[in-house]
Formats: C-alpha cells, sequence, structure tokens
C-alpha cells in the first residue's frame, strides 16, 4: 500500500516537472501506473492533498541534500559546488525543478499547497545561504556581495539554464555552472 503511495508521488512529481501541476491530472497518473483514479483517490482524495506530498518530498529532498553536503570533510566551496552539481543532475533533459514548476503554478495553486511552495522555496534559499556563509567565511568566494543576493542569483541561473535547456535543447548548463564560478571568485 505505501509502495503505490510512494509510486503515484514519484510520478506526480515526474508530471510536475513536465507540465506543472495544472497541467497533469489523475487520469495521467492512472493510465502511467495502470491503476484505476479511486486507488489514487485512497491515498490522495483531493489534488491538493497530492500537492502537499509533493512538497513534503521535495523538502524531504532538500533536507537530505543538505545533511549529506554539510556531513562532507570537503571545503565550503566544494560544499558549494556539490549542491548546485546536486540540483542540476537530478533532472533529465526535459524536465524542470518541481520547486520552480510549483513557483510557476504558484496563482493556480490551492492555498494550502502555495503556503507549502513558499516554505521550501524559503528553506531552498537557507540550505544555500548557510552554504555561502561557510564559503565566504574560507574567503574561497567573493565575501563583498548579500548571502541572499548571492543565494537568489545561484538559484535562478541554474533554474534558468534548466529551462532554457529544455526549450532550445542545449545544455547551456555547464556554460551558467561556469559563469557563476567566474562571479564568485574574489577578484
Amino acid at each position: 500500500m505505501e509502495n503505490r503511495k510512494k509510486q503515484i508521488i514519484d510520478l506526480a512529481i515526474k508530471l510536475v516537472q513536465q507540465k506543472g501541476y495544472v497541467g497533469f491530472s489523475y487520469d495521467d497518473i492512472s493510465k502511467q501506473l495502470g491503476v484505476t483514479k479511486a486507488s489514487i483517490h485512497y491515498h490522495f482524495e483531493k489534488k491538493e492533498d497530492l500537492g502537499v506530498a509533493i512538497t513534503e518530498r521535495i523538502t524531504n529532498r532538500l533536507q537530505n541534500s543538505l545533511l549529506s553536503i554539510k556531513d562532507s570533510s570537503v571545503s565550503a566551496e566544494e560544499k558549494l559546488k556539490q549542491f548546485i552539481q546536486q540540483q542540476a543532475e537530478r533532472f533529465e533533459f526535459t524536465e524542470i525543478c518541481p520547486i520552480s514548476s510549483l513557483q510557476t503554478d504558484y496563482e493556480s495553486l490551492p492555498y494550502i499547497v502555495q503556503n507549502k511552495i513558499k516554505e521550501v522555496s524559503k528553506l531552498e534559499i537557507s540550505i544555500l545561504k548557510e552554504i555561502v556563509a561557510e564559503a565566504q567565511n574560507e574567503r574561497s568566494i567573493n565575501d563583498s556581495e548579500d548571502l541572499q543576493f548571492l543565494a537568489v542569483t545561484i538559484l535562478s541561473s541554474i533554474k534558468g539554464a534548466l529551462l532554457y535547456r529544455r526549450v532550445l535543447g542545449e545544455d547551456v548548463l555547464v556554460d551558467v555552472l561556469n559563469q557563476l564560478d567566474r562571479f564568485l571568485r574574489k577578484s
């Protein structure tokens, strides 16, 4: 039973990445999993319940990502690179970050899902701010910039590159990561 619930959430996240929250339905899930819509409703009565489960899964992934990076014995600069690389590698060529997708659909989301995506967005920024602060303290990256500004700039650059990759079919992500590295270096 828990396995089916996990399958539904996994597929829903993929559909959010490909179509957006408003672009998929329980019918999409039932067809791809080969189950009835009633089976999906058994686990998630309403789509907003599934939306909450999606954001909770994303939150757990972010927290696990942070823990694995924090527990790493590498330099803060390397931790920053690991975080950026982990975020970039999670998505196939036609997918975007599920957080970005949910942010795009924000005005159309149920209120409870809006609150959850706001929480996960703040978490994502705070994680990156923590890693950037450590790198600044080690003086491995430019320490003259505001932490919030740097975190948002890094996240926006990565997520923007994923969008361009999806549309243009070119992997601009490598170029963006190289440019970020130059931007973050001390002058």
